[in-house]
């Protein structure tokens, strides 16, 4: 599996990390930056795993900033993006199973490189989506993105 990741200024010490984790369990990870502490605009990011998703470049993203507000808000402005931001198993198999989620957001101020985390990603990465009723309110949000977005 493909798996973009990507994080600003006060992520990337914990994605340099994940990065390492995610190679040594065998998956193929494409870095999206940045690639320094240096001060950048998250968004810019964002957007470039969003839209390598919707391109089927990739299977799954992970986002990374200092809350993660800011990565999930400009990563779900792309169409067909579920980006939610988790901080621990159970949200990650929820936001998976109920809402198909497909980039995970964490805040790397408040997560630090631990079990926790390695479970919450690993759990993302590999709990299916519920389906059954869940799909029709995943229909109710596509509909939306078709009708009004522009």
């Amino acid at each position: 599996m493909k798996i973009g990741i990507a994080a600003d200024h006060r992520g990337f010490k914990l994605k340099s990390s994940i990065i390492g984790y995610l190679k040594k369990k065998g998956y193929d990870v494409v870095d999206y930056g940045t690639h320094s502490e240096e001060s950048v605009d998250y968004p810019h990011f964002a957007f470039q795993v969003a839209m390598a998703l919707a391109d089927k470049k990739i299977g799954f993203g992970i986002l990374l900033c200092y809350t993660g507000q800011g990565m999930a808000m400009s990563a779900n402005k792309v169409r067909g993006v579920r980006a939610a931001i988790c901080t621990n198993p159970e949200i990650a198999q929820l936001t998976r199973a109920h809402n198909d989620a497909n980039i995970l957001v964490m805040p790397a101020g408040f997560m630090d490189f631990s079990s926790n985390t390695k479970k919450t990603i690993e759990t993302f990465l590999t709990t299916e989506f519920a389906g059954e009723r869940h799909l029709r309110r995943l229909k109710i949000i596509e509909e939306y993105e078709n009708d009004n977005h522009k």
